[in-house]
């Protein structure tokens, strides 16, 4: 039987996803501004945000909506909302991005590389979502609120980068390794079992 309340729910994830869209253009707005008590509101904007990355794909999962172009979507999303992050961090905290301007060019690179990368090969857009770019996310976005909070972050931005480069040099590794298109790939080694024509595993929460 048809239920309107299934139904909307059905687009729960697209619209979770849209959001970030939205959370990203408020938090460059409200730094371009300078509003009063900007840390607390972008802190608060930038958990938000996580938790839509978080719950879209999962909720997606469960309600049997994912799809590629769901995840292709996801993925887009998720470089604008971050660099979004990023962008409204630099209007507060200008001098933090001058001290750190060649790590932060290094890791800008290397995200650029995997995209040309995976457009030379297959002609879309990067949607491993492998674990190690995930746990990147999650130690970003430590370090960006700290950022935000107190215009500093060390020993966090300093994981954050190697994480980062370490992620990205995967991703590579996944892309190269991938014979096809192909998205939620954790790690180079579900890459190699892929190649081989082997079946991988996913984590329901994780992964498709």
């Amino acid at each position: 039987m048809y239920s309107p309340a299934v139904a909307g729910a059905r687009h729960l994830p697209f619209a979770l996803i849209c959001s970030r869209l939205v959370i990203g253009l408020a938090l460059v707005l409200l730094a371009w501004v300078g509003v009063a008590h900007f840390a607390a509101l972008a802190v608060m904007l930038i958990t938000v945000g996580l938790l839509t990355d978080i719950f879209d794909g999962i909720i997606a999962r469960q309600l049997g909506v994912s799809s590629e172009k769901l995840r292709r979507l996801d993925s887009t999303v998720d470089q604008f909302f971050w660099a979004a992050v990023v962008g409204a961090a630099y209007l507060a905290c200008p001098g933090f991005f001058v001290r750190h301007a060649a790590q932060l060019l290094t890791l800008l690179a290397l995200e650029g590389f995997t995209y040309a990368v995976c457009f030379l090969r297959f002609r879309k857009e990067i949607a491993t979502h492998s674990w190690a770019a995930k746990a990147w996310v999650l130690v970003s976005f430590a370090a960006l609120i700290q950022l935000v909070s107190t215009c500093d972050s060390r020993l966090l931005f300093a994981a954050s980068f190697y994480l980062g480069v370490l992620s990205r040099l995967e991703i590579v590794g996944i892309l190269l390794l991938l014979r096809k298109w192909t998205s939620d790939v954790p790690t180079c080694y579900h890459a190699l079992r892929l190649r081989r024509n082997k079946p991988i595993k996913h984590h329901k929460l994780f992964n498709e």
